[in-house]
């Protein structure tokens, strides 16, 4: 059985070690939480998509999602404190530490250095996802259109959203239909 104290303790690793929060958390909280066998690997991706669809920061989402699952309304909020408190404190530190440092040409090149891996971080578990999301060849294309579309063209993923639930609705309606005249 799971304690609060373990929830807590794997939420605040998570928040105290993950840079650039939301997307670059994705890596550490999957590697943690399914390495426990609190979620499964296949779960995972669906939770993300949960946890991006409630309002809130990806993160917190997912810990409250995670935490519910294993101890209910009390393990969501130990799992919601754990993934929080470090980043408040990290930045309490860092606003009395570095006030007035903020145009120092080494802080700077320091939060410049660290971009990139932010980048990084975001990106391996989306690649992932993608591989293990595009099982056909036109989810891939999906994918990329998508990206292309939000990413180059600056559409809105509301509009994408509701075109690709139209389009699912009227393809899933017109294979009832073919179905039920085959029968």
């Amino acid at each position: 059985m799971v304690s609060y104290w373990q929830i807590f303790t794997v939420f605040a690793k998570i928040g105290a070690f993950t840079i650039g929060g939301g997307m670059a958390m994705i890596p550490l909280i999957q590697t943690e939480i399914v390495r426990r066998g609190w979620l499964r690997e296949e779960d995972f991706p669906d939770i993300i998509a949960l946890s991006q669809s409630a309002p809130g920061l990806l993160a917190v989402n997912i810990s409250i999602f995670t935490g519910y699952r294993l101890k209910g309304t009390k393990g969501s909020i130990v799992a919601t404190i754990g993934s929080v408190l470090p980043s408040v404190l990290i930045i309490l530190l860092i606003a009395m530490a570095f006030t007035g440092y903020q145009d120092n040409p080494v802080i700077i090149r320091i939060f410049t250095g660290i971009r990139p891996v932010v980048v990084a971080l975001i990106a391996v578990p989306m690649l992932q996802m993608a591989r293990k999301s595009c099982r056909k060849w036109w989810s891939y294309v999906i994918a990329a259109a998508v990206l292309a579309l939000v990413g180059l063209l600056k559409v809105s993923p509301i509009y994408i959203l509701i075109v690709v639930i139209v389009v699912s609705f009227t393809i899933a309606r017109i294979r009832d239909k073919t179905r039920r005249d085959v029968k």
